[in-house]
């Protein structure tokens, strides 16, 4: 997959077959799209393209606003789009000028004018365009008038429920990982970076790396502990992580930090990549420090056999 960081870069010698959006967590929704786009692109001998914004519309439109929470930084949407088989995707910077082009303006100038689509592939519930005007009556419209092709997916469903972001958000939220594979059509992931913390899991035998997102828009799942799989330069490894203010403790600030069994490498300042399999418990606070270990045993033991390890 070629990405395409400026539009003008952007020249290609077959027919375009497209989609757009943000696509914030690549979820079974989007992948159903992309997986189509590829297919039309491959039918026709040509070229599958998304076209997405960086950074997400909503924190140009709303600076101010800090409840948004992504499921995908911009890279991990890069990594997980390069897996679905697109032959570019298209990087447009989100702009507070690009936001303000009326729906007629945006279909004339980005998409004929510049990607020269041959074919737009929309979700069923799609908007673009200032205010988010435009949608499949208009689009119909416009392929009309530019000669382009039109196809509309139809929603997807899990159990009678719509796929959305926004449903993936509320179940992360909530804890409940199992409900946002089933949406997402994978586990949930972060990627960060380990970090220095205060050394207290070392102390009581179980040391833990802390990880900082590189984002603050990242989506870290409800406070609790979770099991996890954890990759370190591609290698993977099984583990317990706690999100939340390990409020045993009298300094209770937030952190995310893991501890991976059976391993014992300095590892500050790596990139790790986690991958939350299940949430096992709320936070709690113990009496004391050896009332805590022995959570923590009991924590391993159940989720070694959650991950079957």
């Amino acid at each position: 997959m070629e990405v395409i960081y400026d539009i003008s870069d952007f020249n290609p010698q077959k027919k375009v077959i497209l989609t757009q959006g943000t696509f914030d967590g690549v979820h079974f929704g989007h992948r159903r799209i992309l997986s189509h786009v590829v297919s039309e692109a491959k039918r026709c001998d040509g070229v599958s393209v998304l076209l997405t914004f960086y950074p997400h519309p909503r924190l140009v439109l709303h600076p101010d606003d800090n409840d948004l929470k992504l499921l995908t930084t911009i890279e991990e949407k890069v990594s997980l789009v390069s897996s679905l088989g697109i032959d570019y995707l298209v990087i447009i910077p989100f702009t507070q000028d690009l936001s303000r082009l009326r729906a007629a303006e945006f279909v004339r100038d980005i998409l004929v004018g510049q990607l020269r689509l041959s074919k737009l592939i929309i979700g069923y519930d799609h908007r673009f365009g200032r205010n988010r005007e435009g949608g499949l009556q208009e689009m119909i419209h416009y392929s009309d008038t530019y000669n382009f092709e039109l196809e509309e997916i139809p929603p997807q469903d899990i159990d009678d429920s719509i796929v959305s972001s926004t449903k993936i958000r509320k179940a992360l939220l909530g804890g409940d990982v199992h409900l946002a594979k089933e949406y997402l059509g994978d586990f949930y992931s972060l990627t960060g970076t380990v970090e220095e913390g205060l050394q207290r899991g070392t102390t009581i035998g179980y040391p833990t790396a802390n990880i900082r997102v590189s984002s603050g828009f990242k989506l870290i799942p409800k406070n609790g502990v979770y099991a996890v799989w954890v990759y370190i330069d591609k290698i993977k490894f099984s583990g317990m992580l706690n999100v939340g203010f390990n409020p045993t403790f009298v300094d209770k600030k937030w952190s995310m930090e893991v501890h991976i069994f059976d391993f014992n490498k300095n590892i500050y300042h790596h990139k790790i990549f986690v991958s939350f399999q299940a949430r096992i418990r709320d936070e709690i606070k113990f009496e004391n420090e050896s009332a805590l270990v022995d959570q923590l045993k009991q924590d391993e033991n159940r989720i070694r056999q959650v991950l079957a390890i």
